[in-house]
């Protein structure tokens, strides 16, 4: 599929890669995010990476959609540049009781034991395609395929922060209370987001995730901790 830039209201173009989701194609995105935020061009207020576009938000009293796109344009023929830095985070996650709710239905939905229901999903390093839906909300994917199900046909109204869930081939972090269809198996007591951090998300674009399953116990000391503040994520740095 060629590239295509698509106008959204009179402030912002997306310029969308593909008609599907995969890793290839999120490569692709963030590479292009990377070389316009390094281009610095006048008038480009704030880039937002999705599954298979970017959104690039402009002043279009600085800066035209027509001289945008040929900007773009430009920056997508040139040479390929390294990419940037991006981490791993070990997140802990306890896959127990009330905090996992739904992990018996998904069991007997996927015809697996519970235990392997978890086995599988903290068996896996996530890519984080996109933060949407609440701030610091990570999209990850992709699912073993043994976990794929549909969202819930009953949504819950109240989905705590924390919860971990999975749904279609994503999986993903609740980090507000709020409305939400998706399958919860567990629970993290880590913080995904705080206006008053440098960068407010916790996770970004291009990142990658591990569930670390921990009991209850664990579970209730790390909440402890997050909550003096006196516990930072587990995280490296992963090459380029």
């Amino acid at each position: 599929m060629r590239v295509r830039f698509l106008p959204s209201a009179d402030s912002a173009i997306a310029v969308e890669f593909s008609d599907r989701i995969d890793r290839a194609v999120s490569e692709q995105v963030l590479a292009l995010a990377a070389r316009v935020d390094r281009a610095q061009l006048a008038g480009v207020v704030e880039t937002v990476p999705t599954f298979r576009s970017l959104m690039i938000h402009y002043d279009p009293l600085r800066i035209a959609a027509s001289e945008l796109v040929a900007a773009v344009e430009t920056l997508l023929a040139g040479a390929a540049e390294r990419a940037p830095s991006r981490r791993l985070w070990h997140v802990p996650v306890c896959y127990e009781g009330e905090l996992a709710p739904d992990l018996a239905e998904v069991a007997a939905r996927t015809g697996l034991a519970p235990d392997e229901v978890i086995r599988l999903h903290a068996g896996r390093r996530y890519h984080v395609y996109m933060i949407g839906f609440l701030p610091g909300y990570p999209y990850m994917g992709d699912l073993p395929e043994a976990l794929v199900l549909p969202r819930r046909v009953d949504p819950r109204l109240r989905v705590p922060p924390g919860s971990v869930a999975i749904a279609t081939s994503m999986t993903a972090i609740y980090p507000h209370e709020s409305p939400g269809g998706w399958h919860l198996i567990g629970a993290t007591p880590i913080r995904l987001f705080d206006d008053a951090w440098p960068q407010p998300a916790l996770l970004a674009p291009g990142d990658a995730v591990q569930f670390e399953p921990i009991d209850r116990a664990a579970f209730a000391e790390l909440a402890a901790a997050v909550t003096r503040g006196d516990y930072e994520v587990p995280h490296e740095r992963l090459a380029a």
